[in-house]
């Protein structure tokens, strides 16, 4: 079902907390306050921050070893900067999918289709000198009698942190999608692309996708071994749904054990298991602390998501992204989570069976992200479900 990109869902020190994020810093949020009672408000939940875009050189360049990207001045236009960076204009415009006369935005972000002169610390990160000397000397008549130059100070580093990917925007897509579909911040992502107030992106814009700053994932995982949350809305991420874009990139962390058994079709009829699967289908991404707090599963579209075990409908919402979501209250102070569900059959406070159709699949994505709290915080399904 390829992989799937994540959904974060945020827990605080004394209840749940469903929350989509779209990322402002007053941020859009599933607030679950009134449905699951208690105080809960996840406006502000913490991220794992976004590492700063390197400066530019005077130019506006930001050199890594694979691409470069050139950052726009007050009062530009497309043409302006291809001038600045001896570029040419039409070639710089159909790259980033924008007219060369276009009123750019100061801090708007574009991709350069060719590679052009490094920084250089003799020019405090301008143009490189000595290069377009040389270019000057070669150009020349024959008989121009020539001096040798000194050498120039070693170039400046190219730039500083990990080269972020980029991401080429398909017509339907928005900020918000693009920034769940590699979990970043959708504030993040204007921040390093110079998007404006109302996160306007456009078609075949090339969008620099934020890294991770390391100190700040270095300190999350470190309150994540502590199991302490003293903050509302520090919590681990989950995964988000699927998109219709390209993947996220390879994740690199050590996989998850393997569920023992992934075809679920034939294994619940006779289950003495604290909890049935809520689809017969296979589980596509398994449990894994901090990374994804819950189970996967994949079925045909349409196929019925059940009630993993009899309790009553404590919420039943929609996040920014019109997906729903189902959340059950059972005895012994836990909660079933039912993430990416359709044709929702049940209401909110009503009492459901163990094995009672609640929804289904929909259409497109057809998966069920399943999970399993204990009080407030996020506990492998498997052992439940066997």
């Amino acid at each position: 079902m390829g992989n799937f990109p994540s959904l974060t869902f945020r827990t605080t020190g004394a209840c749940l907390a469903l929350a989509i994020v779209a990322g402002c810093s007053d941020g859009f949020d599933i607030d679950l306050r009134s449905d699951l009672g208690g105080g809960l408000d996840t406006t502000n939940a913490a991220q794992g921050a976004a590492a700063k875009r390197p400066q530019p050189d005077a130019r506006g360049v930001i050199s890594y070893p694979s691409y470069q990207v050139v950052v726009a001045k007050q009062g530009d236009t497309l043409n302006d900067v291809a001038t600045r960076i001896g570029v040419d204009a039409n070639q710089l415009g159909v790259y980033n999918g924008i007219k060369p006369d276009t009123a750019l935005r100061a801090g708007e972000v574009l991709a350069l289709p060719t590679r052009v002169a490094e920084p250089s610390a003799a020019t405090n990160g301008g143009v490189d000198i000595a290069s377009l000397a040389g270019g000057a000397i070669d150009r020349a008549q024959p008989d121009v009698e020539t001096e040798t130059l000194e050498s120039a100070p070693a170039a400046a580093a190219p730039q500083t942190g990990v080269e972020p990917i980029q991401h080429k925007v398909k017509r339907g897509e928005t900020a918000f999608t693009i920034s769940r579909l590699y979990n970043v911040s959708v504030r993040a992502l204007a921040d390093w692309n110079g998007l404006d107030s109302d996160f306007t992106i456009r078609e075949n814009q090339v969008l620099l996708i934020p890294p991770t700053d390391p100190e700040s994932s270095k300190n999350a995982a470190a309150v994540a071994a502590g199991a302490v949350f003293t903050q509302p809305g520090q919590g681990s991420p989950t995964p988000t749904p699927p998109s219709s874009t390209k993947p996220l990139p390879k994740d690199t962390s050590a996989a998850a054990a393997k569920p023992p058994e992934n075809n679920l079709g034939s294994s619940q009829s006779a289950s003495k298991a604290a909890m049935s699967f809520p689809v017969d289908g296979k589980i596509v991404r398994p449990y894994s602390k901090g990374k994804n707090n819950g189970i996967d599963i994949a079925a045909k579209a349409g196929a019925p998501v059940k009630a993993a075990a009899s309790g009553t409908v404590a919420a039943i919402t929609t996040d920014g992204d019109n997906v729903k979501i189902l959340v059950v209250r059972h005895p012994d102070n836990l909660m079933t989570v039912y993430y990416n569900v359709d044709d929702v059959k049940v209401a909110k406070g009503a009492s459901v069976k163990r094995g009672q159709t609640m929804a289904s699949l929909p259409a497109k994505d057809s998966f069920v992200h399943f999970e399993v709290r204990k009080g407030f915080d996020s506990v492998d399904p498997m052992p439940y479900l066997k």
